[in-house]
């Protein structure tokens, strides 16, 4: 993608898309908070967790196949060593989660299973009970934050008359009330760690339970202390945690966009299906520009945008779409010009992530099958044909590059006192190992030991539980205090009527989110070719469905087809599918097709999290489920499509 970036902006630049798909609610509202986004890819490191935490409290959980994998590919999976030691010190768990399995037997936690999207007000009752009982920190919320008066006026009932506390908790979380009362209690008795994962925020609202795991870390008094405070993504991806030194990796750079367009990265099919339509995005009033040509690489949106038959109608409205690919993904159909490009095996790059002590050499293992070719060799020829090669390529081959770029990288090391070899050294060897921290790394202690010479990037320099900047925009859906926000399809609300089953659409265990769901580990994991789908016996015998039975799971959004797995490792209410496979309609092209694979995201509302983050929101979908009956259709999609050699 970093490559597209740099031959459009030679070119004149383009509409970009800014923040991820995977927290961009989250990416959005923490520089608010505590002045920058760090704490969702930088933490506590867990050295540092073992030795001085005494309860760790996760909300999403930790599930182990998040901890194998990361942006940039990791060298180092540690996820489920640093558990276990933490185990082993002696440090309790909680999982909140409707997943029992997010987190790992050997932890023993304890498991709360409130109603998804509930997370909110769950923590809200905690922080009634921490404040009525006196068991918060007022020295540390008057020296190190501001504005929890407006937001403890909230929580005990100012303005709308209903005290935050933990029986109006339980009526919205189906968590008992003394459940509640007890883990506040217990929490504040305990170097408490509060660790969120980035689910929670993919989710309507998802800015609040973000805003509100602060807010309650901040109450406890620990942030800035040794195994305490808060932090995001532990459970989210490989990495997170471990201890590193905080210097540079390679990265080629995309350059300058000039026309300075962008939209938030989940609002594609409301740009495409809206050209001149008028949006709020992050106290910004915009416009969505009138996209005629749609250039993708490095993605798949038929596998990770929501609302797919949305996307499909939104799809039709470009002039021209042009994919880069290795496989015919659901996606590549969908275009107009393929061009077929190489995989890893096929071409030499570097691989690294901010998050891990490894940079790895990816040299080439084969020659480029049939047609294909590298990425870099694609927009080289192009940049060519439109007079910019020199500004694209500055002259220099594939491995020149990565020679440059490796080189830039260690001379920023070295002057942080690290030592890279040189790249043919690190080349021959096949990776650098970064030296780990003599201590562990602790968010937020400088901050703790000198609040006025260490202050945060906000407005007021401290944490802001209460944001005058955010309260300004007047953001209905995103107050100036964390709050409980009803989301638009949950338990609790009208729609469970005719779609009474939540559907939590999480990352796989068998392949990296669609990548590889042709392979046959993926392969082996469906059930007569579809995708599993686990759902509690009890909510399954109501429907007179048994292990293994094709079921279809619906709503108004759309269909698709999924192998049932019965188990009590679900909360009751709650279906969970994995997203991934591939998008494999019964009728290519036409809008509300069924899907006989079991894509989930046929089933996602397409709709932002709020006007100030404007995130996706797979995780607040309503559906129901039934048995299928009749013909099974046949799966189609890991067939390569016709080829029309002569057509015109």
């Amino acid at each position: 993608k970093t490559l597209l970036k740099r031959f459009l902006n030679g070119i004149g630049g383009f509409t970009d898309q800014v923040n991820t798909y995977s927290n961009a609610a989250g990416t959005v509202i923490l520089p608010y908070v505590v002045g920058n986004a760090e704490a969702i890819y930088v933490g506590s490191s867990w050295d540092g967790l073992i030795r001085d935490s005494e309860l760790i409290v996760m909300f999403g959980g930790a599930p182990l196949k998040n901890l194998q994998v990361a942006g940039g590919g990791p060298g180092m999976h540690m996820g489920e060593e640093w558990l276990r030691r933490a185990k082993e010190a002696g440090i309790e768990f909680v999982n909140i989660a409707p997943l029992r399995d997010d987190a790992a037997d050997f932890l023993g936690a304890e498991w709360i299973h409130p109603r998804p999207n509930t997370d909110t007000a769950l923590m809200l009752g905690m922080a009634h009970t921490l404040a009525e009982e006196g068991l918060h920190d007022p020295s540390f919320l008057k020296r190190y934050c501001t504005g929890y008066d407006r937001f403890e006026s909230y929580l005990m009932g100012g303005g709308d008359g209903q005290p935050k506390d933990a029986d109006w908790a339980a009526s919205i979380t189906n968590v008992g009330a003394g459940r509640i009362r007890a883990l506040a209690r217990r929490m504040a008795a305990s170097r408490t760690m509060i660790m969120t994962n980035w689910s929670l925020q993919r989710a309507d609202h998802g800015e609040q339970p973000f805003w509100m795991t602060i807010t309650l870390a901040a109450m406890l008094g620990q942030i800035g202390l040794p195994g305490s405070g808060f932090g995001f993504g532990y459970g989210s991806m490989c990495g997170m945690g471990g201890p590193r030194e905080r210097i540079a990796t390679p990265r080629m750079h995309a350059g300058r966009n000039p026309t300075g367009s962008f939209i938030p990265v989940a609002r594609i099919s409301d740009m495409l299906l809206n050209p001149g339509g008028w949006y709020e995005y992050n106290g910004e009033a915009r416009t969505f520009p009138d996209i005629r040509l749609v250039y993708w690489c490095g993605g798949n949106p038929f596998h990770h945008h929501q609302d797919i038959n949305r996307l499909l109608r939104a799809w039709r409205r470009p002039e021209t779409i042009v994919v880069h690919e290795p496989w015919w993904t659901a996606t590549a159909r969908h275009a107009d010009i393929v061009l077929p490009a190489t995989t890893t095996l096929e071409r030499n790059d570097i691989g690294a992530s901010p998050k891990d002590r490894f940079i790895l050499a990816m040299e080439k293992a084969i020659e480029p099958i049939g047609e294909a070719r590298n990425d870099f060799d694609i927009f080289v020829d192009l940049a060519g044909r439109l007079g910019t090669r020199e500004a694209f390529d500055e002259g220099l081959g594939e491995m020149d590059w990565l020679r440059r770029i490796y080189e830039d990288a260690r001379e920023q090391a070295a002057e942080r006192l690290v030592d890279y070899p040189g790249f043919n050294a690190f080349w021959e060897k096949g990776h650098v190992e970064i030296p780990a921290p003599v201590e562990p790394y602790v968010m937020h202690a400088d901050f703790r030991a000198d609040p006025a010479g260490k202050a945060l990037n906000t407005p007021s320099g401290k944490i802001e539980i209460f944001s005058e900047t955010i309260d300004g925009f007047g953001y209905e859906d995103c107050p100036g205090h964390p709050a409980w926000l009803e989301p638009i399809e949950w338990l609790g609300g009208d729609g469970a009527t005719n779609y009474p089953l939540h559907m939590i659409s999480n990352q796989p265990a068998t392949r990296l989110h669609g990548q590889m769901d042709s392979a046959g580990i993926s392969r082996k994991s469906k059930i007569k070719g579809r995708e599993p789908v686990r759902l509690h016996p009890a909510d399954a015998a109501r429907r007179g469905i048994s292990e293994g039975d094709i079921v279809r799971i619906f709503n108004g959004r759309g269909e698709i087809l999924a192998g049932a797995v019965l188990t009590d490792r679900v909360r009751t209410g709650v279906i969970q599918i994995s997203t991934g496979a591939w998008y494999d309609p019964v009728t290519p092209g036409r809008v509300g097709a069924l899907d006989r694979h079991g894509n989930p995201n046929v089933l996602t509302p397409d709709k932002g999290t709020s006007r100030l983050g404007q995130g996706p929101i797979a995780l607040s979908a309503l559906v129901e489920v039934e048995r299928f009956e009749g013909e099974l259709p046949e799966i189609t999609i890991f067939r390569a499509p016709g080829i029309m050699a002569d057509a015109k």
